[in-house]
Parts: C-alpha cells; structure tokens; sequence
C-alpha cells in the first residue's frame, strides 16, 4: 500500500524482517567495493573480534529504506536526513527486524520524520535512529 502525505499520522507504524546471508555481503562487497576482512566469511580477519562475520551496516540500512519504499510511505519520496547508531553488530543469519514510526509530519513542505528501530531475532537493538524523507507532491 501506498499513502500521500494527507493519509499519514503521528504514531503510524510499518515493519520488515528479513534474513542476511552471505550471498546478499558478497554483493554488497562487489558493488561497494568494500572487501574488509570482517564481512568475508572465508578469511579470519572477524574472529579476533566477533563470533560470526558481519553483515556491512549498508545492508541493513537497505532495509530501513525498503521500509520507506515498500511500506511507509510506499511511494515516491527522497530522504533527507538520516541518522543512525549502530549499537550491535548484524552476523550473516541473523533475523533483523526494522520497524519505523512516524513521529513528525510537516504538511506545507512534505516532510516526514520516522523513528527508526532494528532487532534481530533475541530481540537486541542492532540500530537507532531517525530519518526524515520528502514525499513528493501529487
């Protein structure tokens, strides 16, 4: 579903889950270019640190934005701002959650800021944070 800017309101929620593999790094890697020892699963540059390899913070922000595009909004909008803490690391496997809440609505220049917030699956807060789009006008 797709709203405009009249259909939202303060407190609207949307969430997607989504599961991280190594195939998704791999990509992630060949089009960012960005090999660090601590996304690839075949090198031993992440055990000195973590118990699985990471997931580059990209990839999750990617779902944040899927959020924006798929579901809340929906439609046509361009971020603006978007800050974002990122408390824990994502392991290839993990089950992340990322659920935006509509927390301002600014009609006149259609702007929308959404508090942003990621779990994976023991219910730990990977990501914090906020993002405002502008949704473009009918």
């Amino acid at each position: 579903m797709s709203y405009t800017i009249e259909q939202l309101c303060v407190g609207q929620r949307a969430c997607l889950r989504r599961v991280f593999s190594n195939e998704d790094v791999v990509l992630c890697n060949q089009i960012t270019n960005d090999y660090n020892e601590v996304y690839q699963a075949d090198e031993d540059g992440w055990k000195q640190h973590f118990k699985h390899p990471i997931v580059p913070g990209l990839l999750t922000e990617g779902l944040v934005n899927q959020v924006i595009s798929d579901r809340l909004p929906g439609n046509a909008c361009i971020l603006l701002q978007k800050e974002l803490v990122f408390y824990h690391p994502v392991h290839i496997g993990d089950n992340i959650t990322a659920e935006l809440e509509i927390i301002d609505i600014n009609k006149e220049r259609h702007w929308v800021t959404m508090k942003v917030h990621c779990m994976n699956q023991d219910e730990q807060e990977v990501i914090k944070g906020q993002v405002v789009i502008f949704i473009l006008p009918n």
